[in-house]
């Protein structure tokens, strides 16, 4: 029998046992993962969201708009999906009916997708004319035909995503970027000025360590543009750099709860030189991002575990006090335009239901990742106040909120925001039947905290409701 040389025998032995650890780092916790893009580019002139002082469509593409998806396959076998769109809001009706699509076609249920849009305000109006824009027959025709294809390439996205699933690493880490200002204090210097400087950062590497997706999130308006050229703002710009840096990734952008925030300085009208100094500060707010993610990159980021529990419910937001028919007819009479057609459209749904709705039901979502990270997605343009405290209460190294996802309604004040009054707290929520009651910031965060307790016990978990 020959026998093999005792050097040769050591080192088998390594080699065998070192394949072995290797192998088992690969699978370490049985990720799949699957990532797709499309562009959702307007193919045509179409009237933009964001600012109500507009009074024309676009006039051109500066940027191609995106619609991404991230498909996560955890243990379990059970897939979760994360889209983002460069787009101003989605409201719930649409998000509906993409999730209905996704069930349907996919069986995805609720709570395992979750909806994000970067809000930026280059970008084109989805669903229904907005009552601040005077929007004539042949633009609601282009905002429908828009809004049909959307569907569409959503869904296709989401599809190809879970199509693309294959073994994956992933692992997580914080940055910090100084783009956000508090726009309320810019407004009023004695007011207070919290903002979120946190850039959480999701990375998604296959098997032999290939960058395949970055998730990178950040809470601040995209409103450093302000003419008619359609564009995905400077969260657009850190994509497009992200992806340089990064060959053959793909780059997802999470917007946060920066609907007080705004990134500053800033050049906003449509004189060609000041259109110039916009563009090259939303590149260069698009840099400092890519940057703060790439130095995350290149650190040491903590690999996530699974599996994915999530839950997903609708929890009542009381409105102070509805407005009256009286209050409402009284606007009719209004100077301002975009009130004259809120109060009528406040009008027909009294007609129509006898009565305003006292409450709004309000999406909060979570997942939880094994026993690291907590991604919690608010609704609507949630102010800062609502970022800070749930990190605050849930833990700041593994506690990423979104705001402006899976209903685009409008604002949501903490109750701070809400006594200082202002456009935040307030007058900016004019399709609304009335202002929130004071009780809002508490009822949203106990069920941050309901959810949060429900999807960190043991197993798969998470219903939708």
């Amino acid at each position: 029998m020959q026998r093999w040389p005792e050097s040769f025998s050591f080192v088998l032995f390594f080699a065998v046992l070192f394949g072995g650890l290797c192998a088992c780092a690969g699978q370490e916790y049985g990720w799949k993962a699957g990532v797709a893009k499309a562009v959702i580019t307007p193919a045509e002139p179409i009237w933009m969201a964001g600012y109500g002082a507009r009074r024309k469509p676009s006039e051109g593409v500066r940027q191609d708009l995106h619609v991404k998806a991230l498909a996560l396959q955890d243990e379990t076998g059970r897939i979760s999906v994360l889209v983002t769109l460069d787009l101003a809001d989605l409201k719930r009706d649409f998000s509906d009916l993409i999730a209905q699509r996704c069930r349907k076609q996919f069986g995805l249920s609720r709570d395992r997708l979750v909806l994000n849009e970067s809000h930026t305000h280059s970008g084109p109006v989805t669903g229904y004319p907005p009552a601040y824009a005077e929007v004539s027959a042949q633009q609601a025709a282009a905002i429908r035909r828009y809004t049909s294809g959307l569907l569409d390439k959503v869904i296709e996205t989401v599809g190809a995503s879970i199509r693309n699933l294959s073994p994956a690493r992933l692992a997580f880490e914080q940055g910090l970027a100084g783009v956000a200002v508090n726009r309320r204090r810019a407004r009023v210097r004695s007011l207070p000025g919290p903002v979120d400087h946190d850039v959480p950062v999701l990375s998604v590497r296959d098997a032999d360590g290939g960058l395949r997706a970055v998730v990178v999130g950040y809470a601040c308006h995209a409103t450093a543009l302000g003419d008619y050229q359609i564009s995905g703002d400077w969260p657009g710009f850190a994509q497009v750099e992200i992806e340089k840096a990064q060959p053959g990734a793909t780059a997802l952008f999470v917007q946060g709860c920066g609907a007080d925030a705004n990134p500053l300085p800033r050049y906003q009208g449509t004189d060609p030189k000041l259109v110039h100094h916009s563009v090259a500060l939303a590149a260069t707010y698009g840099k400092i991002l890519a940057a703060a993610a790439d130095l995350v990159l290149h650190g040491k980021m903590k690999p996530l575990g699974g599996p994915i529990n999530s839950a997903f419910e609708l929890v009542d937001l009381p409105f102070h006090q509805p407005l009256t028919r009286e209050e409402l007819e009284a606007r009719l009479n209004d100077s301002d335009a975009p009130t004259r057609r809120y109060a009528q459209q406040l009008l027909v749904m009294l007609d129509r239901d006898a009565n305003l709705r006292d409450r709004y039901p309000y999406p909060v979502q979570v997942w939880q990742f094994g026993r690291s990270l907590k991604f919690i997605a608010l609704g609507g343009e949630v102010v800062v106040d609502y970022s800070l405290r749930l990190k605050a209460e849930h833990g700041w190294d593994n506690t990423w909120v979104a705001g402006y996802s899976n209903d685009g309604f409008g604002y949501v004040p903490s109750l701070r925001v809400l006594r200082e009054g202002g456009y935040e707290g307030g007058d900016a929520n004019r399709n609304l039947p009335g202002r929130f009651g004071a009780a809002i910031e508490e009822i949203i965060v106990e069920k941050v905290s309901d959810l949060v307790k429900r999807t960190s016990a043991p197993g798969p978990g998470g219903a939708a409701q």
